[in-house]
């Protein structure tokens, strides 16, 4: 999802609209991306940062992981919740904005990021956060649209500055060590607000023990 500015007026009422129905725009399986590395996070606690309606975060917790899910609308955490239900496990989830979201300090073991697009202000400012949030050894996993994606209409922000490049990435996630990171073009086929071809960056980048 794109997490608009803080100070924009009712900035969650647009996810809220498009989350409202009982259908689950993203559909209820998890992100593809995230569901191939999924045994390349660590045990524990993981986070999942703009988490919509709650399919990557309900699905982690399918795998034992005792998972926290964060959205800008608050319709989404309600529909996270369902989902858990019908799924049987349990997800903490909450509405809050990113840009002043307390991430604290060595807390997470996983932290994940999946089409959580921001303006690149809070975007740098929330990384730099997320570095300080991972316990050691703790892996942050991040799929996001490039700027070659705006114009496809497959999916994803239609503003490029809202996209996100590998090596602005590589800065703002110094000093984690990056296990993967690419830009490539994959099909990703999620419910009707994903729908085809796209180019996205990749990152699973880990903290120093």
């Amino acid at each position: 999802m794109v997490q608009p500015l803080s100070d924009a007026p009712n900035p969650g009422s647009f996810w809220d609209e498009r989350y409202g129905s009982n259908d689950y725009m993203y559909g209820k399986e998890p992100n593809d991306f995230l569901k191939q590395n999924i045994d390349r996070l660590p045990a524990g606690s993981v986070l999942c940062l703009a988490d919509g309606e709650g399919r990557n975060s309900v699905f982690i917790a399918t795998t034992g992981r005792a998972t926290w899910s964060v959205d800008l609308s608050t319709q989404g955490p309600i529909k996270t919740k369902r989902l858990a239900l019908e799924r049987n496990v349990e997800v903490s989830a909450e509405s809050a904005d990113l840009s002043n979201f307390d991430l604290g300090e060595n807390r997470w073991d996983a932290i994940v990021s999946i089409f959580a697009h921001m303006p690149q202000n809070i975007r740098e400012d929330l990384h730099r956060r997320v570095v300080k949030a991972l316990k050691p050894g703790g892996v942050f996993l991040l799929e996001a649209y490039t700027p070659a994606q705006v114009g496809r209409g497959t999916g994803g922000p239609q503003d490029a500055s809202l996209t996100m490049e590998l090596h602005d990435l590589l800065t703002e996630l110094s000093p984690l060590t990056i296990e993967l990171g690419q830009e490539i073009e994959r099909d990703v086929i999620e419910g009707t607000g994903h729908t085809g071809r796209a180019s996205v960056v990749q990152i699973i980048a880990r903290k120093a023990d």
